[in-house]
């Protein structure tokens, strides 16, 4: 029995690596796919193919804003022309992107931390504003509390009233009345 156990382990941890074993397949072929069209674009560089791309800058007209393009003046470490002989120097253009990206980055930052300061109002407000509905519901739950004691005591002294007046409970009465109708009508 125990060998037929240790069989059965063996064959399940021999099937358990075989699905490891495809899943693992699985998943390098998807990335192999994947990677097809980088692959082919990487072999066509490197085997010289006849559609080459030529990078030349003379026909570029490269537009700056006036906010990037003051910012870059002000800036002493950079340094050189976008143009030089005619043509675009894409060192300097790279550059100039860089800068352009910081200045986005440093506005997203601000208006990050301008709307955290907003989110931090609102719940702010709304603390005080749950502070202010508590302290309201606790008021009402006091109201009740002293007029269902008014309450209980109104009733108190009106079932007095009628004891003094009748001589007994009222409900009595009630009951009694309807219990001499019912022996009546039977």
């Amino acid at each position: 029995a125990y060998r037929m156990k240790q069989n059965d382990q063996n064959k399940s941890d021999t099937v358990e690596r075989i699905e490891k074993v495809r899943r693992m397949w699985t998943l390098i072929m998807e990335m192999l796919t994947s990677l097809k069209k980088d692959k082919e674009v990487v072999d066509s560089v490197l085997e010289n193919c006849v559609q080459q791309c030529i990078l030349d800058g003379t026909d570029v007209v490269l537009r700056v804003s006036s906010l990037l393009a003051h910012k870059i003046q002000s800036d002493k470490s950079f340094t050189g022309n976008v143009y030089e002989d005619g043509k675009l120097k894409f060192l300097t253009v790279i550059q100039v992107l860089n800068e352009g990206l910081r200045m986005l980055r440093n506005e997203h930052c601000l208006s990050e931390l301008k709307e955290l300061h907003r989110i931090e109002a609102m719940v702010n407000c709304c603390n005080k504003l749950l502070q202010c509905l508590n302290t309201k519901r606790l008021q009402r739950e006091q109201r009740c509390v002293s007029v269902c004691e008014s309450f209980s005591r109104k009733e108190e002294d009106w079932e007095m009233k009628w004891k003094t007046f009748l001589g007994q409970h009222p409900f009595n009465l009630i009951f009694k009345e309807d219990l001499v109708s019912s022996v009546q009508f039977i």
